[in-house]
């Protein structure tokens, strides 16, 4: 099985800071998906505590050690609802 992003609107260039879709001209969210969907040119690739799903959460592997530019194997990225 193939591992890929999902067309999730957070991943696609025709998303603005404010939530709306400039194709499609309603809000949205990063569960949204469509088959006008455009990749960005650039992800942000810098996996960290401080941009984990699971920081100061419930399910935080390391909560006594966790901070900010720390990285761990149990890092979720913070769009991770697609």
């Amino acid at each position: 099985m193939a591992i890929r992003l999902g067309n999730s609107c957070s991943n696609c260039e025709n998303l603005t800071a404010s939530n709306d879709c400039k194709l499609h001209g309603v809000h949205v969210t990063a569960g949204y998906t469509c088959d006008s969907f455009e990749m960005k040119a650039v992800l942000k690739n810098d996996p960290n505590c401080a941009n984990c799903a699971r920081f100061h959460g419930p399910t935080c592997a390391n909560p006594q050690k966790a901070a900010p530019e720390m990285l761990c194997s149990h890092w979720a990225p913070n769009n991770n609802m697609a």
